[in-house]
């Protein structure tokens, strides 16, 4: 049986059809996002080829279900995101975003222990899944967001950057304290 912490591996054939290695059967878009929810990571990558497409399945994922009216990011955040792409904020967004989550994740998993401790739905069926599939969304949406540098910029375009992180990561504390008197 294969260690769960490891991927499960997704490949693409050049029908653009995905094929689940572990089951030997195709698969659908909402199978890869079920199995992410109950917190397996995926690796989707083209047979012939073998690049990587995890990230570019996983945007197509959220965009269906953006499609769909599930929406989860605000349109201000999209926006932002787009900006992101053309100005030179795009080599702080990423870490901006995976620190954010990291936070996120943070309090929510001291939340959901509070609640296991003084709310009595934490003895409810259904409990752990409903954490479990939080985790994992969670997990799958700071999937491979990597902190990085862009080569060749001028020390003020980089200082600004570094004043602007600054900035960013002192609200982060500053919401992460406001979380914690809420949960304490």
């Amino acid at each position: 049986m294969t260690d769960a912490k490891e991927p499960l591996l997704i490949k693409r054939y050049a029908s653009r059809r995905l094929y689940n290695t572990e089951t030997s059967d195709y698969v659908t878009l909402e199978d890869i996002a079920k199995v992410i929810r109950e917190g397996r990571e995926v690796k989707i990558v083209d047979l012939k080829s073998g690049d990587d497409l995890t990230r570019q399945y996983l945007l197509q994922i959220i965009a269906e279900h953006e499609s769909k009216g599930e929406s989860v990011l605000p349109i201000n955040v999209l926006t932002d995101l787009v900006r992101s792409y053309t100005t030179s904020a795009h080599s702080i967004v990423p870490q901006f975003l995976a620190q954010s989550f990291d936070m996120l994740r943070e309090s929510q998993a001291k939340m959901m222990q509070n609640m296991g401790r003084m709310n009595p739905m934490a003895a409810m069926p259904g409990f752990e899944a409903l954490k479990a599939q939080q985790e994992a969304f969670l997990k799958a949406m700071t999937a491979g967001w990597a902190v990085g540098s862009t080569p060749g910029r001028d020390e003020d375009e980089a200082g600004a950057d570094r004043s602007e992180l600054e900035d960013i990561r002192r609200e982060l504390a500053e919401l992460q304290r406001k979380l914690s008197k809420l949960n304490g």
